[in-house]
Order: structure tokens, then C-alpha cells, then sequence
């Protein structure tokens, strides 16, 4: 039977991508050697790095803006902290709108001075603060375009004349949005990129060196810049399947052109559970994710029938985060149209038994 995989991460990635990653464990580019088994200095390794790099600023549209992309390790759990080590001097403004952005306060409050300047914790975070003030002295602002958990996504970002670092982690390459705004964004590969084991980061190079603490090297965005994102040994398996899944995605159309197709996936996931009385969303309309549509059983006596409908029909990993209860819809990149359509089908069809 035909799996639909709806995982909100380590998640669903491209047939495609998979088949020649695999391949590639077992022999490389006709080398007689495994990929994860060369050296990452290679000249086949470093032509894999660079091209990810490459096409990670292509895509984005930051090609000649003075960005640097890197694939780091560490999740972007450990950016929480690189982003104040490299940034943070005296004070910095913080949007708290969910489980990540907490956490990634908790973190750079160990450097110094953070400020939540808004945050939708007083309603489980169920909506995207609006209308905020950034002080203009701070050091930069700081928010999550997307949040797994909860299924909000910011539909607009705030202007301000301070940088702004945005964590991406599980939207980025989803939707034309203007990337040069932010000067730094940064996301774990393991939603619409590649496997879990390296994180993208971009970074405008203008920026760094403005601190006055030492940074471990690292820590230190520019030691990874100026060794070509290989200070250290890279996840070279997790950098080639994220290359691999990028040039997918050049093949699709780019940016613009999944983006079409991820809005008709969310369109059809929301207009059944808006229509469906046997469910409700948990997000506020206007903030709903396109990546993670969250709702609930408006009749918990149904939940086994629906649990048993779900596993027969091959739909994999609905279960919502024990925070918010109820289920979840990872829609990332390389979910097909057709997976949503057979979960929208069980939903309707639950509807009809009740």
C-alpha cells in the first residue's frame, strides 16, 4: 500500500532525491566508492558543497547581495546561540510565537539582553503577533517564520531599519517572499531540504565582525565563510541530499513554482476542515501555515474510528504535537497533492459514517 507521509520532520523527501542518494552510499559518480566514505576534501566533495551553496543563494534570490550560504551542523537548535554570539552586543528584540522562538530566547539570554517584543503565548500561540514596535537601538530582531507545532506562519514581516535573522526552519524554499530582508535566515535541512544532520544558514556578510567578545571559531560565522563551510568535516551525506532536493526544485519551477503547488495542497486541507463539521482548526485563519495545517475532532468519540480510518487508508504521521492535541498535516515541498487529497477523502468520508 501506498504510504502518505505527512511526518513534520525528519520528513518526506522527492522519490527522486531518494533513489540517488541511495545510489550514492554505495558507489559515487562511478568512483567505486561509497559517498559517505570519500574524503570531504575530494574534488567530488567540495564540487557537492559548492553547488549546494550555489544553488541554496540562487534560489533564494540573493545572487550579488553580498550573502554567503553555509551547511552547518548542529540544527538550528545551535543557531539559537551562533546568531547572538555573532550578533548580539548590548540588547536584541525577540517574537515569541511558539516552542522554537522560546527556545531561542532562553538561549541568547545567556549572552545578555533579550526582549520579547510581542508574543502569543497567552493564547497557546495559536496567532501571529501584529502591530509591534523594534526599538531601533537594538542589535537585530529575531523571529520564526513558521511554527511546526502550532501551524501559524507569518503571512509579513515587519520593516525596521535593524538586521533581522529570521529561523526558517520549516518554510523556507515554500513561497516567493523578498529574502533579501532578512540578514540572516537559517533552517534545519530536515523539512523541505534534506535529511536531519545539517542546517542551512545565509548570511549577509556585511554584519559580522560587530561584536566586541570573542567568538569561539566555531561559533564564528566568518571562520565557516572563509573555509567555504569546511572548518570542520561537514555531514556530507546530509549536504548531498540537500544539493540533490535543490536541484529538484530548480527543476520544478524554483520558488515560484511549488509555491503554487503548496497552495493548492493548503487550500484543499483548510476548506475541509473549514466545511467538515466533525473538525475544527486550531491556528486563527489569517495566520494559518501552509506547511502545517493543525486541527481537531469537534467529537472525541470519534477519534479511534477516525485513528483505524487513517491507518487503512496508508496515512502516516497525523498525530499533533502533545501540546496542542489533535492532528497535524505536514505539508512540506515534496508532498504530493495526491497524499492531501486521500487524507481530505478519509476526513469526508468520516463525516458520512457519523
Amino acid at each position: 500500500m501506498k504510504k502518505h507521509n505527512f511526518s513534520a520532520g525528519p520528513s518526506i523527501l522527492p522519490q527522486e532525491v531518494l533513489l540517488k542518494a541511495s545510489e550514492s552510499i554505495m558507489d559515487y559518480n562511478n568512483s567505486g566508492l561509497s559517498l559517505i566514505e570519500i574524503s570531504h576534501r575530494s574534488k567530488d566533495f567540495v564540487d557537492i558543497m559548492e553547488k549546494a551553496r550555489a544553488l541554496a543563494i540562487e534560489l533564494l534570490g540573493l545572487e550579488g547581495k553580498g550573502y554567503k550560504a553555509l551547511f552547518l551542523q548542529g540544527g538550528a537548535s545551535n543557531q539559537f546561540l551562533m546568531v547572538a554570539m555573532n550578533l548580539l552586543e548590548k540588547r536584541a528584540g525577540y517574537l515569541n510565537t511558539g516552542a522554537w522562538s522560546t527556545k531561542a530566547i532562553k538561549e541568547a539570554k545567556m549572552l545578555d539582553d533579550i526582549y520579547e517584543v510581542a508574543s502569543s503565548a497567552n493564547a497557546n500561540f495559536n496567532y501571529i503577533p501584529k502591530g509591534f514596535d523594534i526599538p531601533s537601538d537594538y542589535d537585530y530582531f529575531h523571529c520564526t517564520s513558521n511554527n511546526t507545532i502550532f501551524g501559524t506562519q507569518m503571512k509579513s514581516f515587519p520593516k525596521t531599519d535593524i538586521p533581522m535573522v529570521c529561523d526558517m526552519s520549516s518554510d523556507i524554499f515554500s513561497r516567493t517572499i523578498d529574502y533579501s530582508q532578512f540578514d540572516i535566515l537559517y533552517a534545519g535541512a530536515q523539512k523541505n531540504m534534506g535529511p536531519a544532520g545539517t542546517t542551512l544558514v545565509v548570511v549577509k556578510e556585511d554584519i559580522l565582525g560587530k561584536v566586541s567578545r570573542k567568538i569561539p571559531s566555531i561559533m564564528d560565522y566568518k571562520k565557516h565563510i572563509a573555509a567555504g563551510s569546511m572548518f570542520n568535516t561537514p555531514p556530507v551525506f546530509a549536504v548531498y541530499t540537500s544539493m540533490l532536493t535543490l536541484e529538484w526544485l530548480k527543476g520544478k519551477g524554483g520558488i515560484a513554482g511549488i509555491e503554487e503547488e503548496n497552495e493548492k495542497k493548503a487550500s484543499l486541507m483548510y476548506s475541509e476542515i473549514d466545511l467538515n463539521p466533525l473538525f475544527t482548526g486550531f491556528a486563527a485563519k489569517e495566520d494559518r501555515s501552509n506547511m502545517n495545517a493543525t486541527f481537531n475532532l469537534t467529537n472525541e468519540n470519534l477519534k479511534e474510528t477516525f485513528d483505524t480510518m487513517l491507518k487503512e487508508a496508508g496515512i502516516s504521521a497525523v498525530n499533533g504535537h502533545r501540546s496542542v492535541g489533535g492532528y497535524r498535516a505536514s505539508m512540506y515541498n515534496a508532498l504530493p497533492l495526491d497524499s492531501v487529497k486521500a487524507l481530505v477523502e478519509v476526513m469526508s468520508e468520516l463525516e458520512s459514517k457519523a
